[in-house]
């Protein structure tokens, strides 16, 4: 095995690592649900390319349609907090260890509009944009929190102690979207709509700790000391040797390792260093000069709305059914199966002769050593350097690579009063991220008595665990929104929707 430190106290920054990548991007979905039943706003067609606004558009640039959240099924702002009031020891808190489930999901969303519009022509609607979007998912387990603060807070707990933290993952995708959309109405109760979008891939990164298994039972300093004074001196008997070959059977200290990672983007290199004719990574840079395409993909929506009554529409879609293909002279691999520990005390005690101090000394010597290469292994190293994982670049493996989009499945109900000035409604959205597909479903409360002026008030019941609400408004050109309002400390998803667009040809028709 080389001489890469795998894990450690310092793998707390693993967590660090995902968490504040949370933070840094500060954003689960690419659109605001709260917006679904606002008529008088193009955002909804985000949801449904079938719904036309009541007028046609052009966004402002960038602002035009900004939309950053953050949903996790554990953490929340306090968590946020603690990590940065606390700095490396916010894991040994017995607060932030409570919240944690078993397996805890993180996924995050930023997209915006470069350049977008849209226009009535007859019964058509048609729309043109340009956007960015990343998306953002990972999975940190709580055994692997566990592991950083009992190696942290129990001294020597890593010569008697198992742990599996096998299971954590993250996974990046941004690229630019250029997308042509078309919403017309068939007749007076069915509107279908769709949108083409050619696909810019500016990187993708897939992270996987598939496997990280530890077991120990070694003697403690002490033990071996002991023996060692003994054996130096010259007063151990062949009955203490043959105490210690006993005692030494007993022993045993088991890590087993495997990961890879795989990563297209025009300027991320990484950096390699060899050793015994191996690529080891080192580091990862990052160029931004050397920015660029670093793929192509295609992308498509669906969507479709009927009347059932005058007064009850349902409405469904299918948003992102597509793939970037990612070019082989942006990819890079590098994976992690070195050869297991295995420390073995019957090894050491068969060394020994009970006639021979010299070969208990040696046995206990060569032990000793070992379990310190054990102890480096798993209570120092930096996860941040992925060195220290043990990765090494699959020679000859260099490869074009497809990933898919995550796909969104979209249902909708609204029953209208008033002359549909006001409208009660029901939305689905099932969201296929990685690690694990997120669902959500929304109740809304719709007034729009303008076109200029919609407010909309919805409730949001899974991913915030029943402890938010969401509210849009569109007065003229100017519309905000939030699905998730941010209440407090035990806040697990929140975002934020700005758009300024200017009024774009007359009326529908």
């Amino acid at each position: 095995m080389a001489t890469n430190k795998l894990f450690g106290s310092k793998m707390r920054f693993i967590g660090v690592f995902f968490l504040m990548m949370i933070c840094t991007f500060s954003a689960n979905a690419q659109f605001l649900r709260t917006s679904y039943f606002m008529e008088g706003t193009h955002y909804r067609q985000q949801l449904n390319p079938a719904l036309a606004p009541t007028k046609g558009y052009f966004n402002l640039p960038i602002v035009g349609a900004f939309n950053v959240s953050v949903g996790s099924t554990t953490f929340g702002y306090q968590d946020i907090m603690d990590i940065i009031d606390d700095g490396n020891d916010f894991y040994t808190k017995p607060d932030f260890l409570n919240r944690l489930k078993d397996n805890n999901k993180l996924n995050v969303n930023l997209s915006t509009e470069i350049l977008s519009a849209g226009w009535y022509s007859g019964k058509n609607f048609w729309s043109f944009n340009v956007g960015l979007r990343t998306d953002i998912g990972a999975n940190l387990t709580r055994n692997m929190f566990t592991f950083l603060n009992e190696m942290e807070t129990l001294e020597d707990n890593w010569r008697n102690s198992a742990y599996n933290i096998s299971g954590q993952q993250v996974n990046v995708q941004a690229y630019t979207e250029i997308g042509v959309g078309l919403s017309r109405e068939i007749n007076d109760r069915l509107t279908v709509g769709g949108r083409v979008k050619a696909l810019l891939g500016i990187g993708n990164l897939d992270l996987k700790l598939n496997r990280i298994a530890m077991d120990a039972n070694l003697p403690t300093e002490a033990i071996i000391a002991d023996w060692q004074g003994k054996l130096e001196s010259g007063t151990a008997t062949p009955a203490d040797i043959q105490m210690m070959q006993n005692e030494l059977k007993n022993y045993h200290a088991n890590l087993n390792v495997a990961a890879e990672l795989k990563t297209s983007f025009k300027g991320l290199n990484l950096v390699e260093r060899e050793e015994n004719e191996q690529r080891y990574v080192e580091d990862i840079e990052f160029e931004s000069g050397d920015m660029g395409i670093a793929g192509y993909g295609f992308g498509i929506d669906l969507g479709a709305s009927y009347k059932i009554l005058d007064n009850l529409t349902v409405s469904a879609s299918i948003l992102d059914l597509g793939f970037i293909s990612w070019s082989k002279g942006a990819t890079q691999i590098a994976s992690a199966q070195p050869e297991a520990i295995n420390i073995q005390g019957e090894t050491y005690a068969n060394m020994i002769d009970a006639n021979n101090p010299q070969s208990a000394l040696d046995a206990v010597n060569s032990l000793q050593n070992e379990a310190n290469k054990y102890m480096n292994y798993v209570t120092e190293g930096d996860i941040l350097n992925y060195e220290m994982l043990g990765l090494t670049v699959d020679e000859g493996n260099e490869e074009s690579r497809k990933s898919r989009l995550a796909s969104t499945l979209v249902l909708g109900a609204e029953y209208g009063l008033f002359n549909n000035k006001l409208a009660f409604g029901v939305l689905s959205t099932t969201r296929f991220v990685q690690p694990e597909a997120m669902t959500e479903l929304t109740l809304s409360a719709n007034y729009r008595p303008k076109s200029w002026f919609n407010v909309a008030l919805s409730y949001s019941a899974i991913q915030s665990a029943g402890k938010s609400f969401g509210l849009g408004l569109k007065v003229g050109p100017l519309f905000i929104g939030t699905d998730y309002m941010f209440l407090g400390k035990n806040s697990n998803s929140v975002n934020g929707f700005l758009g300024i667009s200017v009024p774009l040809g007359g009326k529908k028709i």
